[in-house]
């Protein structure tokens, strides 16, 4: 990232500012995030550590035919899958044994009460977290194979993230946001603004590049925030509850404009919602259970 972009992002990294998940570290720990918090670097969703790290081969951990998880139409695919996390100095067991697969393309809703693990399946996909056992995989590549290094330029190159409350960076204008991932991923800065401008048309702002997320409503920083995923054109996205900060109508636009933009673009959405109005959107939904993804029939635009 040119200096003078990182100048304007380092003011707002020092307000007081809500974490919602650790989906929106990467944001806010894209220069030295293992000196700020004491936390490796490729612990951020986009490995956003600062320089931008040079090329490395990547192991070929693409599955084999006849491999678990890469049979079928499955693009995504949980085997087996064990996950928990320590509270107060005990285990609290999000799946055992968690076993589904998702198709590519399209918008898939995860649909769940809050604790259910919707975005501790979210976690998994974007390589944040890892298993306790089983096995993640997302294209052929199984997540849990690759080292921390190479799950940071995997995600980096494969993963869009959007979420609930926005995350935008209120020290950049509109075009500087949807640019910054390009930017710390390495690429110049006159071909990432002319990407940035390209992605900010097709989200109805092409005419909002100079202005400030303060001066957005809640609608169009959500539109900022999906030009942001997609700018680097990656396969997966990622959305964390994204309309819950959103009036009714509004979310049913964001919505259709996610669902849109994927059909338009061939990638594959993941949401997690609470909300069945919001799934049934979705080209798929399914509810979150402790071992399986259980189909809601007759549940999102497929069923129509």
């Amino acid at each position: 990232m040119h200096t003078a972009l990182w100048e304007r992002v380092r003011p707002a990294r020092r307000c007081d500012r809500p974490v919602e998940t650790r989906l929106h570290d990467a944001l806010w720990e894209c220069r030295h995030p293992a000196r700020q918090r004491g936390r490796s670097a490729e612990n951020a969703v986009s490995g956003c550590d600062f320089p931008t790290v040079p090329a490395i081969r990547m192991t070929d951990h693409r599955a084999s035919p006849g491999a678990s998880g890469s049979e079928g139409n499955a693009w995504i695919a949980f085997d087996g899958v064990d996950k928990a996390y320590r509270e107060g100095g005990r285990a609290r067991v999000v799946f055992r044994g968690f076993t589904a697969s998702i198709g590519r393309g399209g918008v898939t809703a995860l649909l769940g009460r809050s604790g259910s693990g919707k975005s501790t399946l979210l976690n998994l996909l974007g390589a944040i977290d890892v298993a306790d056992a089983g096995r993640v995989w997302v294209g052929g590549v199984d997540l849990g194979a690759l080292g921390e290094r190479e799950r940071t330029l995997w995600r980096r190159r494969e993963v869009g993230i959007v979420f609930q409350f926005f995350n935008l960076i209120p020290t950049l204008d509109v075009r500087e946001n949807v640019m910054l991932p390009l930017e710390l991923a390495g690429a110049r800065a006159s071909a990432s603004e002319i990407r940035a401008l390209e992605v900010l048309a097709a989200v109805g702002l092409a005419d909002r590049g100079a202005s400030f997320p303060e001066a957005l409503s809640g609608g169009e920083q959500q539109r900022v925030a999906i030009a942001r995923a997609l700018v680097a054109r990656p396969p997966l996205v990622l959305a964390d509850e994204p309309t819950g900060n959103l009036d009714h109508e509004t979310a049913g636009e964001v919505l259709d404009l996610l669902a849109h933009l994927a059909a338009e673009t061939a990638v594959t959405v993941v949401m997690a919602t609470h909300s069945a109005e919001a799934a049934g959107r979705a080209s798929r939904v399914f509810r979150v259970g402790e071992s399986a993804l259980v189909e809601c029939a007759g549940v999102g635009r497929s069923a129509r």
